[in-house]
C-alpha cells in the first residue's frame, strides 16, 4: 500500500532538541513560581545542564537529515 513511516535522525533530532529547550524552559518557571531569588541549588544546575545537552544533542543528530535512527 503506502511506504512504511521511518524515524529519521532529523525527526529524533527535533525531538531531542524540542524536550530539552521545554525541560530548560520548566526548570526557570519552576524556580519564578516558587519565588527562587535567581540562585540554583545543586539539583537545579544539573537538570539545567542536563537539558542543554540534550538540547544540543538534538542539535547535533538534525543534519544528518532522512538517514535511519
Amino acid at each position: 500500500m503506502g511506504r512504511d513511516w521511518i524515524i529519521t535522525k532529523r525527526h529524533l533530532g527535533i525531538v531531542l532538541f524540542l524536550t530539552g529547550a521545554v525541560g530548560f524552559g520548566g526548570v526557570l518557571l519552576l524556580d519564578l513560581l516558587r519565588g527562587g531569588a535567581g540562585d540554583f541549588g545543586p539539583t537545579q544546575r544539573l537538570a539545567l545542564v542536563g537539558c542543554v545537552g540534550l538540547a544540543l544533542l538534538g542539535l547535533s543528530l538534525i543534519p544528518y537529515g532522512n538517514r535511519p535512527a
